[in-house]
Protein backbone atom coordinates (compact mmCIF):
# COMPACT_ATOMS: atom_id res chain seq x y z
CA UNK A 1 0.00 0.00 0.00
CA UNK A 2 2.85 2.39 0.94
CA UNK A 3 4.47 1.86 -2.47
CA UNK A 4 1.14 2.51 -4.24
CA UNK A 5 0.67 5.79 -2.33
CA UNK A 6 4.25 6.85 -3.12
CA UNK A 7 3.74 6.00 -6.79
CA UNK A 8 0.48 8.00 -6.92
CA UNK A 9 2.19 11.01 -5.30
CA UNK A 10 5.10 10.79 -7.73
CA UNK A 11 2.71 10.61 -10.69
CA UNK A 12 0.74 13.63 -9.48
CA UNK A 13 3.92 15.63 -8.81
CA UNK A 14 5.31 14.68 -12.24
CA UNK A 15 2.07 15.71 -13.93
CA UNK A 16 2.01 19.06 -12.15
CA UNK A 17 5.63 19.69 -13.07
CA UNK A 18 5.05 18.59 -16.68
CA UNK A 19 6.45 20.23 -19.81
CA UNK A 20 6.24 24.01 -20.12
CA UNK A 21 2.81 25.05 -21.36
CA UNK A 22 1.20 21.67 -20.60
CA UNK A 23 -1.62 21.67 -18.05
CA UNK A 24 -3.00 18.73 -16.10
CA UNK A 25 -6.74 18.45 -15.49
CA UNK A 26 -7.45 17.67 -11.83
CA UNK A 27 -10.79 16.30 -10.63
CA UNK A 28 -12.48 18.66 -8.16
CA UNK A 29 -15.31 17.48 -5.88
CA UNK A 30 -18.06 20.06 -5.28
CA UNK A 31 -21.65 19.94 -4.06
CA UNK A 32 -24.71 20.82 -6.21
CA UNK A 33 -26.78 22.41 -3.40
CA UNK A 34 -24.51 24.91 -1.59
CA UNK A 35 -25.40 28.14 -3.40
CA UNK A 36 -23.55 30.55 -3.63
CA UNK A 37 -20.42 28.48 -2.81
CA UNK A 38 -21.23 25.61 -5.19
CA UNK A 39 -24.47 24.74 -6.97
CA UNK A 40 -25.89 23.11 -10.10
CA UNK A 41 -26.62 25.73 -12.76
CA UNK A 42 -29.56 24.17 -14.60
CA UNK A 43 -29.03 26.46 -17.62
CA UNK A 44 -25.57 25.06 -18.29
CA UNK A 45 -25.97 21.75 -16.36
CA UNK A 46 -22.66 22.49 -14.65
CA UNK A 47 -21.48 23.21 -11.10
CA UNK A 48 -20.90 26.94 -10.52
CA UNK A 49 -20.28 29.27 -7.55
CA UNK A 50 -17.64 30.92 -5.39
CA UNK A 51 -15.50 27.84 -4.81
CA UNK A 52 -15.60 26.86 -8.50
CA UNK A 53 -14.37 30.33 -9.46
CA UNK A 54 -11.71 30.18 -6.71
CA UNK A 55 -10.30 26.78 -7.69
CA UNK A 56 -10.37 27.78 -11.39
CA UNK A 57 -8.38 30.93 -10.61
CA UNK A 58 -6.00 29.00 -8.35
CA UNK A 59 -5.51 26.35 -11.04
CA UNK A 60 -4.70 28.99 -13.64
CA UNK A 61 -2.01 30.40 -11.31
CA UNK A 62 -0.68 26.96 -10.33
CA UNK A 63 -0.66 25.47 -13.83
CA UNK A 64 -3.59 23.04 -13.84
CA UNK A 65 -7.14 23.00 -15.16
CA UNK A 66 -10.15 21.69 -13.24
CA UNK A 67 -12.81 19.11 -13.98
CA UNK A 68 -15.62 19.66 -11.46
CA UNK A 69 -17.49 16.57 -10.24
CA UNK A 70 -20.84 16.93 -8.38
CA UNK A 71 -20.96 14.94 -5.12
CA UNK A 72 -23.01 14.96 -1.92
CA UNK A 73 -21.26 16.92 0.83
CA UNK A 74 -21.05 13.91 3.18
CA UNK A 75 -19.17 11.87 0.52
CA UNK A 76 -16.46 14.42 -0.40
CA UNK A 77 -13.74 13.33 2.05
CA UNK A 78 -14.21 9.62 1.32
CA UNK A 79 -14.05 10.32 -2.44
CA UNK A 80 -10.83 12.32 -1.99
CA UNK A 81 -9.08 9.62 0.01
CA UNK A 82 -10.31 6.94 -2.42
CA UNK A 83 -8.66 8.98 -5.23
CA UNK A 84 -11.96 9.40 -7.08
CA UNK A 85 -11.24 13.15 -6.98
CA UNK A 86 -7.98 15.11 -6.48
CA UNK A 87 -9.28 18.22 -4.66
CA UNK A 88 -12.32 19.31 -2.62
CA UNK A 89 -13.55 22.82 -3.38
CA UNK A 90 -16.82 23.39 -1.52
CA UNK A 91 -18.16 25.13 1.58
CA UNK A 92 -16.09 22.88 3.86
CA UNK A 93 -14.76 24.29 7.14
CA UNK A 94 -11.19 23.57 8.20
CA UNK A 95 -11.81 21.65 11.47
CA UNK A 96 -9.54 19.54 13.72
CA UNK A 97 -11.49 16.28 13.07
CA UNK A 98 -11.27 16.79 9.30
CA UNK A 99 -7.56 17.68 9.53
CA UNK A 100 -6.97 14.23 11.03
CA UNK A 101 -7.94 12.62 7.71
CA UNK A 102 -7.22 15.25 5.01
CA UNK A 103 -5.15 18.40 4.54
CA UNK A 104 -6.35 21.92 3.74
CA UNK A 105 -5.08 25.00 1.95
CA UNK A 106 -4.84 28.36 3.69
CA UNK A 107 -8.30 29.78 4.60
CA UNK A 108 -10.39 31.13 1.72
CA UNK A 109 -13.41 32.61 3.53
CA UNK A 110 -14.62 32.86 7.14
CA UNK A 111 -18.19 32.81 8.46
CA UNK A 112 -20.53 31.16 10.99
CA UNK A 113 -23.80 29.28 10.98
CA UNK A 114 -27.15 30.98 10.44
CA UNK A 115 -30.48 30.12 12.03
CA UNK A 116 -33.83 30.01 10.22
CA UNK A 117 -37.39 29.85 11.58
CA UNK A 118 -40.86 30.36 10.15
CA UNK A 119 -41.55 33.94 9.06
CA UNK A 120 -44.44 34.14 11.51
CA UNK A 121 -42.10 33.36 14.41
CA UNK A 122 -40.88 36.87 15.37
CA UNK A 123 -38.94 35.99 18.54
CA UNK A 124 -35.44 37.51 18.72
CA UNK A 125 -33.46 34.29 19.20
CA UNK A 126 -29.82 34.75 20.15
CA UNK A 127 -28.59 31.18 20.84
CA UNK A 128 -29.35 27.48 21.26
CA UNK A 129 -30.87 27.96 24.74
CA UNK A 130 -33.77 29.97 23.27
CA UNK A 131 -34.95 26.77 21.53
CA UNK A 132 -34.77 24.41 24.52
CA UNK A 133 -37.05 21.38 24.07
CA UNK A 134 -37.68 22.02 20.36
CA UNK A 135 -36.85 19.92 17.28
CA UNK A 136 -34.17 21.50 15.10
CA UNK A 137 -32.33 20.47 11.94
CA UNK A 138 -28.85 20.55 10.37
CA UNK A 139 -27.09 19.07 7.32
CA UNK A 140 -25.28 15.73 7.61
CA UNK A 141 -21.49 15.99 7.70
CA UNK A 142 -21.37 19.69 8.64
CA UNK A 143 -19.54 21.19 11.63
CA UNK A 144 -22.88 22.32 13.12
CA UNK A 145 -24.30 18.88 13.94
CA UNK A 146 -22.04 17.98 16.86
CA UNK A 147 -22.48 21.24 18.86
CA UNK A 148 -26.27 20.97 18.48
CA UNK A 149 -26.29 17.37 19.75
CA UNK A 150 -23.75 18.01 22.52
CA UNK A 151 -25.80 20.90 23.90
CA UNK A 152 -28.44 18.43 25.09
CA UNK A 153 -31.04 21.19 24.78
CA UNK A 154 -33.22 19.85 21.98
CA UNK A 155 -35.88 17.14 21.90
CA UNK A 156 -34.44 16.04 18.54
CA UNK A 157 -31.73 17.13 16.10
CA UNK A 158 -32.95 16.02 12.68
CA UNK A 159 -30.23 15.38 10.09
CA UNK A 160 -30.85 16.34 6.46
CA UNK A 161 -28.99 15.48 3.25
CA UNK A 162 -29.06 19.05 1.91
CA UNK A 163 -29.68 22.63 3.08
CA UNK A 164 -32.70 23.07 0.74
CA UNK A 165 -34.26 20.07 2.54
CA UNK A 166 -33.97 21.99 5.85
CA UNK A 167 -35.40 25.15 4.29
CA UNK A 168 -38.30 23.13 2.83
CA UNK A 169 -39.27 21.66 6.23
CA UNK A 170 -39.10 25.04 8.01
CA UNK A 171 -41.06 26.60 5.14
CA UNK A 172 -43.81 24.00 5.49
CA UNK A 173 -43.93 24.18 9.31
CA UNK A 174 -42.58 20.63 9.83
CA UNK A 175 -39.44 21.90 11.62
CA UNK A 176 -39.14 24.59 14.32
CA UNK A 177 -35.68 25.84 13.35
CA UNK A 178 -32.74 24.98 11.10
CA UNK A 179 -29.00 25.66 11.30
CA UNK A 180 -26.63 25.79 8.32
CA UNK A 181 -23.96 27.93 6.64
CA UNK A 182 -25.10 31.53 7.08
CA UNK A 183 -24.19 32.75 3.55
CA UNK A 184 -25.93 29.75 1.93
CA UNK A 185 -29.13 30.30 3.91
CA UNK A 186 -29.08 34.03 3.09
CA UNK A 187 -28.55 33.41 -0.63
CA UNK A 188 -31.37 30.83 -0.83
CA UNK A 189 -33.80 33.18 0.92
CA UNK A 190 -32.74 36.04 -1.37
CA UNK A 191 -33.87 33.91 -4.33
CA UNK A 192 -37.40 33.87 -2.88
CA UNK A 193 -37.83 30.10 -3.08
CA UNK A 194 -38.91 29.73 0.57
CA UNK A 195 -41.33 32.63 1.28
CA UNK A 196 -42.37 31.39 4.74
CA UNK A 197 -38.83 31.33 6.16
CA UNK A 198 -36.73 34.09 7.71
CA UNK A 199 -33.08 34.30 8.72
CA UNK A 200 -32.83 35.29 12.40
CA UNK A 201 -30.74 38.49 12.45
CA UNK A 202 -30.39 38.49 16.26
CA UNK A 203 -28.81 34.99 16.35
CA UNK A 204 -25.11 34.81 17.31
CA UNK A 205 -23.24 31.91 15.63
CA UNK A 206 -21.50 29.40 17.89
CA UNK A 207 -19.37 27.78 15.18
CA UNK A 208 -17.28 30.28 13.22
CA UNK A 209 -14.84 28.70 10.82
CA UNK A 210 -12.91 29.13 7.59
CA UNK A 211 -13.52 27.36 4.31
CA UNK A 212 -10.41 25.82 2.76
CA UNK A 213 -9.53 23.71 -0.29
CA UNK A 214 -9.29 20.04 0.72
CA UNK A 215 -6.36 17.85 -0.30
CA UNK A 216 -4.95 14.42 0.46
CA UNK A 217 -2.32 14.51 3.21
CA UNK A 218 0.34 13.00 0.95
CA UNK A 219 -0.11 15.65 -1.79
CA UNK A 220 2.22 18.17 -0.14
CA UNK A 221 3.62 19.56 -3.42
CA UNK A 222 0.10 20.25 -4.68
CA UNK A 223 -0.83 21.99 -1.41
CA UNK A 224 2.23 24.26 -1.67
CA UNK A 225 1.31 25.19 -5.26
CA UNK A 226 -2.31 25.90 -4.26
CA UNK A 227 -1.30 27.99 -1.23
CA UNK A 228 1.09 30.06 -3.36
CA UNK A 229 -1.59 30.57 -6.03
CA UNK A 230 -4.21 31.44 -3.39
CA UNK A 231 -1.88 34.07 -1.91
CA UNK A 232 -1.46 35.62 -5.36
CA UNK A 233 -5.20 35.90 -6.06
CA UNK A 234 -5.70 37.43 -2.58
CA UNK A 235 -2.95 39.98 -3.21
CA UNK A 236 -4.16 40.86 -6.71
CA UNK A 237 -7.74 41.43 -5.51
CA UNK A 238 -9.14 38.59 -7.64
CA UNK A 239 -10.50 36.73 -4.60
CA UNK A 240 -12.31 39.87 -3.41
CA UNK A 241 -13.83 40.29 -6.89
CA UNK A 242 -15.05 36.66 -6.87
CA UNK A 243 -16.67 37.14 -3.43
CA UNK A 244 -18.33 40.35 -4.59
CA UNK A 245 -19.63 38.64 -7.76
CA UNK A 246 -21.55 36.17 -5.56
CA UNK A 247 -22.78 38.75 -3.03
CA UNK A 248 -20.47 37.80 -0.14
CA UNK A 249 -19.20 40.53 2.16
CA UNK A 250 -15.45 41.12 1.77
CA UNK A 251 -15.23 41.94 5.50
CA UNK A 252 -15.45 38.21 6.26
CA UNK A 253 -12.53 37.49 3.94
CA UNK A 254 -9.54 36.42 6.10
CA UNK A 255 -7.10 37.79 3.54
Amino acid sequence: MKRLVQAACAALALALAGPAGAQTALKVGSTPTGIPFTFLDTKTNSIQGVMVDVITAVGREAGFTVQVEPLQFSTLIAALNAKKIDIISAAMFITPPRKEVIDFSAPVYTYGEGMIVAKGDTKDYTGFADLKGETVGAQVGTAFVEPLKKSGLFSEVKIYDTIPDILRDVNSGRLKAGFADGPILAYNLKLGLFPNVRLVDSYKPTVVGSVGIGLRKEDRDLREKIDAALARIKESGELARILDKWGLKPSANPS
